[in-house]
């Protein structure tokens, strides 16, 4: 069985198939490990600028739980979350937090408006960053070589 990060690669490689930038985002059951929902960017696909890896797997996973609340889940994803992501895994109170790439530019995590040290935010889940980081960012960088 794929780790939770190779299967947010995987949905990135299919996000990046369809014309849509590489971010690839998992959910699962922090206890139990078991997948809850798993998506890829599909902004372009859906006219749709909220339609983040992230944003996708939230939105299935609070759905599939009847619940806005996922405590006990952990998020991997193959980017730097943005400040809109970062504002809504706060607000679904998600356990733990994996990325890949670190995203100087449009990150808010690690850098930017670094969202959850902000004294507004009610919700600071663990944060582990860097995870299969090279791959993440190859996948990222050959995808905007071949779109320049």
């Amino acid at each position: 069985m794929p780790s939770p990060m190779e299967l947010a690669l995987i949905e990135a490689e299919a996000a990046a198939a369809m014309g849509e930038v590489p971010v690839g985002a998992v959910l699962v059951d922090g206890s139990t490990g078991a997948l809850i929902a798993a998506a890829g960017n599909r902004v372009e696909s859906l006219n749709d600028p909220t339609a983040h890896a992230e944003m996708l797997v939230l939105r299935e996973a609070a759905a599939h739980r009847k619940s806005p609340r996922l405590e006990d889940c952990d998020l991997y994803v193959t980017l730097e979350p943005c400040a809109m992501c970062a504002a809504a895994i706060s607000f679904a109170r998600v356990r733990r937090l994996y990325f890949g790439a670190y995203d100087p530019k449009g990150g808010a995590v690690e850098h930017g408006a670094r969202f959850f040290d902000l004294a507004t935010c009610h919700h600071k889940p663990e944060l582990y960053g860097g995870i299969d980081e090279a791959r993440a960012s190859a996948l990222l960088k050959d995808f905007f070589a071949r779109r320049r």
